[in-house]
């Protein structure tokens, strides 16, 4: 079962980027994903990447985020730029053992425990 570790989240102004990095305990072949929940919110889903490397995005992030993966060494990224406040929440990365990649919470079995973003105006 693999195991999943979210690093990189801190706080930056509006307009700024952050990378957010995900190291998995295993080889990840898996579909993921990243995910955030802002408080008194659904966690949403905000990207996927296929095994075939696939692509999918959320629209409010289109254009500014980007997600990644780095085989060699099992992390995956998500590259966050042109960050708003509204882009403040918590965010996870998710990991499932199949090739449809949904953008989907409940697709997804394997998480993270998260890590925060904070955007300030």
């Amino acid at each position: 079962q693999v195991q999943l570790v979210e690093s990189g989240g801190g706080s930056v102004q509006a307009g700024g980027s952050l990378r957010l990095s995900c190291e998995a305990s295993e080889y990840i072949w898996y579909c993921l994903g990243w995910f955030r929940q802002a408080p008194g919110k659904e966690r949403e889903a905000i990207a996927t990447l296929a095994r075939d490397t696939s692509t999918t995005y959320t629209d409010s992030v289109k254009g500014r985020f980007t997600i990644s993966k780095d085989n060699a060494k099992s992390i995956l990224y998500l590259q966050m730029n042109s960050l708003k406040p509204e882009d403040a929440a918590m965010y996870y990365c998710a990991a499932e053992p199949t090739w449809t990649c949904p953008l989907s919470r409940a697709h997804f079995h394997f998480w993270g425990q998260g890590t925060q973003v904070t955007v300030s105006s």
